[in-house]
């Protein structure tokens, strides 16, 4: 029973079902109290408090029945380990961006977000309608775990930089803190590319173990202080456009539930998403122009940094595709429906945009 603590309600558990840690009987007749261990801490905008707004809303479309205990970054799980803890069944509900498991499958990388890659509303629309959610589920299934999409940063800035980009060659030897494909992206490009837990950005940065960190956008960015160290921010992340978040669930754990408590968990997700979308927007909008009266710059990336990502990522990506059956297969989903989505946003949503004042 140490994976979750189920408490009766009426009569109480037999001494048999509680010896059974999937007992779906036990839960159904009593109260669900599992725990959720996030990647992200609990508190930090956007990311944490999109797993702390899931599980206000599990427990409240349940009527109490099901409650999830929320354990930020470190506190219950490693950041990085999450998935590998919800699949061994150490926790059973895990909150975190897929790609910090990409280790075990590289395709995870496109249900997160991949450098020059589909915006948020692109990437729910293929997970939703373009059979994206069906190859995420046969993939996750391979490691017993059930996802659930649950949100997205939107379009990301670039990074924090400690000295002025002007060409290509600014790039080469800089140690810096990305994550993704955007990291292989960068490698190629001659950058020292490290991956670290949000925590130890700050600190990385100041002490100069990094010159450089991308870490989600302008909201995020000042509420983790980034801005005390470098005022040059650089604008947008072609490396990645955004970054979405899942609820994951030992699909062991979730069999028990019954098929109510199983559409909630469902359907928070969903409501969790849409508040994380507006969340970021507004807040992102308001922390970019806090930002640029305190003195920070926004940049646009050079050219022909612009130009060397492109080419860089088109490699990344071929190989990829010809390493991993199952990046081949994901890519042939996701590109099916890129090419119409970028038609469209070219026809429609880019003039719009260009032409507000």
């Amino acid at each position: 029973m140490k994976r979750r603590t189920l408490l009766a309600s009426g009569a109480g558990l037999t001494a048999a079902a509680a010896a059974t840690p999937f007992a779906a009987p036990a839960i159904a007749s009593g109260r669900v109290q599992w725990n959720i261990a996030s990647s992200f801490p609990a508190a930090a905008p956007g990311v944490g408090t999109n797993v702390t707004r899931y599980a206000e809303l599990v427990k409240l479309m349940s009527d109490g029945r099901m409650e999830l205990t929320v354990y930020g970054a470190g506190e219950l799980v490693p950041p990085f380990s999450v998935e590998d803890a919800v699949q061994a069944g150490n926790v059973p509900v895990g909150h975190a961006p897929p790609y910090y498991a990409a280790g075990k499958n590289a395709s995870l990388h496109w249900f997160t977000g991949v450098p020059f890659g589909m915006t948020s509303n692109e990437h729910y629309a293929w997970l939703r309608w373009g059979g994206g959610q069906a190859l995420w589920d046969d993939i996750y299934a391979q490691r017993n775990l059930k996802p659930f999409y649950s949100g997205n940063s939107n379009t990301q800035s670039g990074g924090w930089f400690k000295r002025r980009l002007n060409s290509l060659d600014d790039l080469r030897g800089l140690n810096m803190r990305i994550a993704g494909l955007g990291a292989e992206m960068m490698r190629k490009l001659g950058v020292n590319a490290v991956l670290m837990p949000a925590s130890e950005i700050f600190q990385a940065l100041q002490s100069g173990a990094i010159d450089a960190a991308e870490w989600v956008g302008p909201m995020l960015d000042q509420a983790f202080g980034l801005q005390r160290i470098t005022n040059l921010c650089y604008l947008p992340a072609y490396a990645e456009p955004g970054a979405a978040v899942c609820v994951m669930f030992n699909k062991d754990a979730f069999a028990e539930l019954p098929a109510d408590l199983q559409a909630i968990c469902e359907q928070a997700a969903s409501a969790a998403a849409l508040e994380m979308q507006a969340q970021f927007d507004y807040y992102n909008a308001q922390a970019m122009q806090n930002l640029a009266a305190g003195g920070v710059e926004f940049l646009p990336f050079p050219e022909d940094i612009v130009v060397g990502m492109r080419e860089a990522w088109a490699q990344v990506r071929a190989d990829l595709r010809d390493q991993h059956a199952d990046v081949a297969r994901v890519l042939e989903s996701y590109d099916a429906y890129f090419n119409h989505a970028r038609v469209y946003s070219r026809a429609m949503t880019e003039p719009l945009l260009a032409a507000r004042v």
